[in-house]
């Protein structure tokens, strides 16, 4: 099976992820400026999934341009994948509908970690299946910066009952973090496009 019915499905599934999201958001009833000012924190947890859905969209092409079969273990991965994005708006909407309260900016934070482990599991099953001198092996290397995530979302959940602006201050970093774009798997693909590319795994 080739990659493109999982990249259009995903694709089409994000982008709906983010409609809901949007139409979730409630106009205010007064024309003020003032009038918004109760609705910025659900406004901000908005543009921060925003950012969030964009990031994995982003790195999802990525990894599929870096796909070459795709088997039964990569599609489920996929489904685990985009089932715990698509609880992303139902943990915005009740963290920026009740101002970023603990228990709500808590699971926020599980459902990012659930997710992210989901990508991991992905990007593994991928590997499993091209190989381990294949190119998206030898791009991943050991993704430190995937685990790093890992541990930032792990550490915002609890810390999020001590004071919930340092869990929404993890959250920031990451997006933030992944905003820088990842160029491992564009430099991989182009080395190989040149006949230049490293076939040592583990390299990045």
């Amino acid at each position: 099976m080739g990659r493109g019915r999982l990249e259009a499905f995903s694709d089409g599934v994000i982008a709906i992820l983010i409609t809901i999201m949007v139409l979730d958001l409630k106009a205010p009833e007064g024309t003020s400026p003032a009038d918004l000012r109760p609705l910025l924190p659900a406004l901000l947890s908005y543009v921060l999934s925003f950012v969030y859905l964009g990031i994995y969209w982003n790195n999802h092409h990525h990894l599929l341009q870096a796909t070459q079969r795709i088997n039964g273990a990569i599609l489920w991965a996929n489904l685990h994948l985009l089932f715990w994005l698509s609880l992303i708006p139902f943990a915005t909407g009740w963290m920026g509908e009740h101002h970023f309260a603990a228990t709500p900016t808590a699971l926020y934070g599980g459902v990012l970690l659930l997710a992210a482990v989901a990508y991991t599991i992905l990007e593994r099953a991928i590997i499993a299946e091209q190989g381990r001198d294949s190119l998206l092996a030898v791009a991943v290397g050991s993704d430190l910066k995937g685990k790093l995530s890992l541990l930032a979302y792990a550490v915002a959940i609890p810390a999020a009952f001590l004071d919930p602006r340092l869990s929404d201050g993890l959250y920031v970093l990451v997006a933030l973090w992944w905003l820088i774009p990842d160029r491992r798997i564009e430099r991989r693909l182009a080395e190989r496009k040149h006949g230049t590319g490293s076939s040592a795994p583990g390299a990045g």
